[in-house]
């Protein structure tokens, strides 16, 4: 038995606790420490004056959260795929922290989020601010699933419910298997890592490395689920996938064993003082990748969900300027655009043109409400239960 939780009378959204095998195997972990997982180094997940942080930051970034515009779409089919790209690498940012990477000829899919709404209720949390450029019913076969941590951004359970009903295998660090579980997913097709663990599947090593984070799903889940970043490896390409995560001096160790890196996807949005030990700013990101050894740098978690108080167009703005003054080579993808690190890289600025002005008296520049949410009126992008 591997050890799927008691079903708990909490909502199915909040997941489940590790349970009989799967928890033994959690405290065994050199990780898990006084009955809890523990960082790479110390971390506190809010700073002192977290409130007055938060409060700064609402007030600086008011009316800048929301693009001025709708963002830009490059619209993905399934037909698409049938063809993989002529150098073996080749990444899809759909949005957020989720992208599709075909690797010397397999698909694996990162932190997969379908849902309108990244939260455990459907009319309430944030809202996406632009639709998946990939519809559910379009996307290819996938090799693999991999999933960085637990937060309802990274890890959507209608996501993963549609994907159970898919031969997928998912790879997830220790602990999360228990939600997987509870959702429908096989045990068989469950592969739960520790930091600097490997485990093969369709031809590419998957290896869960370590992040400065932590876990939280539902507050009856206690410490015993782990966060990580990814390193995926073929017989020709390596990539990096860094999930959540602050800065911390591990990234050089990793880019010693593990790199280098034709690509990395680094978090660079969401960013505030009031948590700043637990997530990149955009500097921090350039500079991460740049300790990984990385090729080319694929900013993500930034544009989708409005999570922070900073503008929206920040993110963006800062990692190109810190890209262009490391001489880091840099790709600012519109949603569902191709990135094919051996060919020409998108980054026509296409954010540039959409990003939120405020005139004086602090009212955003052209007036009006924000650009809605049209996701909530296309079927197409709705929870994907239906498979």
């Amino acid at each position: 038995m591997t050890g799927q939780a008691f079903t708990p009378p909490w909502p199915a959204a909040f997941g489940a606790r590790p349970a009989g095998d799967r928890l033994a195997r959690v405290r065994r972990s050199p990780n898990f420490v006084d009955g809890a997982f523990r960082n790479p180094v110390p971390t506190r997940r809010m700073n002192d004056g977290a409130v007055l942080h938060l409060l700064r930051g609402r007030r600086a970034s008011a009316g800048l959260r929301r693009p001025a515009k709708a963002i830009p779409l490059t619209w993905r089919r399934a037909a698409d795929y049938a063809d993989g790209p002529e150098s073996g690498l080749r990444a899809t940012w759909l949005g957020h922290a989720t992208v599709l990477v075909e690797i010397d000829n397999r698909r694996v899919l990162f932190d997969p989020v379908w849902s309108t709404r990244c939260s455990p209720f459907a009319a309430f949390g944030p809202a996406r601010l632009h639709a998946m450029p990939l519809r559910w019913p379009e996307l290819p076969y996938l090799d693999a699933v991999v999933i960085s941590h637990d937060h309802y951004d990274h890890l959507d359970m209608a996501t993963v419910k549609a994907l159970a009903r898919r031969d997928t295998q998912f790879m997830v660090p220790l602990g999360v298997g228990a939600h997987l579980a509870r959702w429908g997913v096989p045990d068989a097709r469950i592969t739960e890592l520790d930091w600097h663990e490997t485990a093969e599947a369709a031809g590419l090593s998957f290896t869960a490395t370590p992040a400065r984070h932590y876990c939280n799903r539902g507050a009856r889940v206690p410490g015993t689920v782990l966060w990580a970043s990814w390193v995926v490896a073929g017989p020709a390409h390596r990539v990096f996938h860094s999930g959540d995560t602050g800065y911390f001096p591990g990234f050089a160790d990793l880019g010693d064993a593990y790199g280098p890196f034709d690509l990395t996807m680094m978090q660079i949005g969401a960013y505030c003082d009031a948590w700043r030990d637990v997530h990149l700013t955009p500097e921090e990101g350039v500079r991460a990748h740049t300790d990984l050894a990385g090729g080319v740098l694929l900013p993500i978690h930034w544009a989708t969900f409005d999570l922070a108080p900073h503008p929206w167009h920040e993110p963006a703005a800062r990692v190109s300027a810190e890209a262009e003054r490391r001489g880091v080579r840099l790709t600012i993808p519109r949603p569902g655009a191709f990135v094919e690190p051996a060919s020409g890289l998108p980054n026509d600025g296409w954010w540039r043109d959409i990003a939120p002005m405020r005139e004086p008296g602090g009212r955003r520049a052209g007036g009006g409400e924000p650009p809605r949410d049209r996701t909530r009126e296309d079927p197409a992008h709705r929870q994907p239960v239906a498979g």
